[in-house]
């Protein structure tokens, strides 16, 4: 596979974001990271969680081809995003613990490339709440350059005992230093507005793309 072939885009970004990309590996993340819990109690932070159901599945393991595989397929491929307002570059062939990924933030015909790098991967069986789970989950930590700071958390989770499927999201952030006074001023009015408008959107694509997965028999 070439380097070319390698370099995933959920869908089109300018030329200037492929450039962008490929200077992530020298940036370090731009925030000292804390507990999500910490992150609730300091009013510095933005702090949100959302929590969605998906389709069912059987009890027992995660089912080949299920809700469970297909979300976590979803996911991994970051398509979870809504391309009208986050598109993604990444090396699909980079472990995804680790991996650098630019997203491209659009808003009213203008592009933000944005870093981050992902970690904390975890697929496996866990517990959660004294129930037995089998959990899919990663997170991603905002780099130098970014419009904001803070840490993004995804997981995908599997009650084994009843086969309930979950989309989760968890999410920290508070401004970055933006030099260009009209992007800042524009943070300031919609920014807040436009990353809810993210974690709803990307909701109700991870519950449409994964009934739809699962009715054409594509995990």
């Amino acid at each position: 596979m070439s380097d070319a072939q390698r370099i995933v885009q959920t869908a089109p970004v300018p030329p200037g974001a492929l450039r962008a990309y490929g200077d992530l590996h020298d940036r370090d993340v731009n925030f000292e990271p804390v507990g999500w819990e910490q992150a609730v109690s300091d009013p510095a932070w933005h702090a949100d969680r959302r929590h969605t159901r998906l389709p069912a599945e059987l009890p027992g393991p995660p089912r080949p081809g299920g809700p469970f595989e297909v979300a976590c397929g979803l996911l991994r491929t970051y398509e979870v995003a809504d391309p009208a307002l986050v598109r993604a570059v990444y090396d699909a062939a980079a472990p995804l613990e680790g991996r650098d990924m630019l997203l491209v933030g659009r808003f009213f015909g203008l592009r933000f490339p944005m870093g981050v790098r992902i970690g904390g991967v975890v697929d496996g069986p866990d517990e959660m709440g004294g129930a037995p789970v089998h959990r899919f989950a990663w997170h991603y930590r905002t780099l130098e350059g970014h419009l904001e700071r803070g840490q993004m958390d995804y997981e995908v989770v599997k009650y084994l005992e009843d086969g309930r499927v979950e989309f989760r999201m968890a999410a920290y952030s508070q401004r970055g230093p933006i030099r260009n006074p009209i992007v800042r001023a524009g943070f300031v009015l919609f920014g807040r507005r436009t990353q809810l408008r993210f974690y709803a959107r990307a909701s109700q694509r991870m519950r449409t793309l994964t009934a739809a997965g699962i009715a054409d028999g594509t995990p």
